[in-house]
């Protein structure tokens, strides 16, 4: 039977990539010129620690490093810009956690989703993915249209098709 696996994983190596891409644009912009901006990404937690001197800044700093990403090939919305900036002192200090593998509870929602479109296929999550076996490789396509129309706010990756 053909399967395909819904995965939301993030690539170490390019966001190592898009982080100091970002690191030497922000080096060589003039309105950065002597300020003090800290961009550290943690690998083993996959979480970006922001550190600049004023708000506005830090908005400057979230939209270069935002931007660089996507070309790096890394969706936006693998990052989750929701926490508040901490000031400390006499900087203002961010930490961005990167979104990588899929929670119990939004599986259970992509899981949800698809049983309700009424579809004939079978989802089943096994720990950070969800496979998806059905008779017909239409209806698996079926379900990446309908994983992507949705608005999951997770960056989903469709691997290990199989026919």
């Amino acid at each position: 039977m053909p399967s395909f696996d819904i995965a939301s994983k993030v690539d170490p190596q390019t966001l190592d990539n898009a982080v100091n891409v970002a690191k030497k644009e922000i080096d060589n912009r003039y309105d950065f010129k002597g300020t003090h901006v800290v961009i550290d990404l943690n690998k083993k937690d996959m979480v970006i620690n922001l550190e600049v001197e004023s708000d506005m800044q830090l908005k400057q700093v979230e939209d270069v490093l935002l931007t660089k990403a996507m070309r790096q090939g890394l969706e936006a919305n693998a990052f989750d810009m929701s926490k508040e900036a901490t000031p400390s002192g006499k900087y203002v200090k961010k930490t961005v956690p990167v979104k990588n593998g899929i929670d119990k509870d939004m599986a259970k929602k992509i899981v949800k989703l698809i049983k309700d479109s009424g579809l004939k296929v079978q989802p089943a999550i096994m720990d950070d993915i969800i496979r998806v076996t059905g008779k017909k490789i239409d209806d698996l396509q079926d379900v990446i249209q309908l994983c992507r129309s949705s608005n999951l706010d997770l960056p989903l990756q469709f691997v290990n098709m199989k026919s």
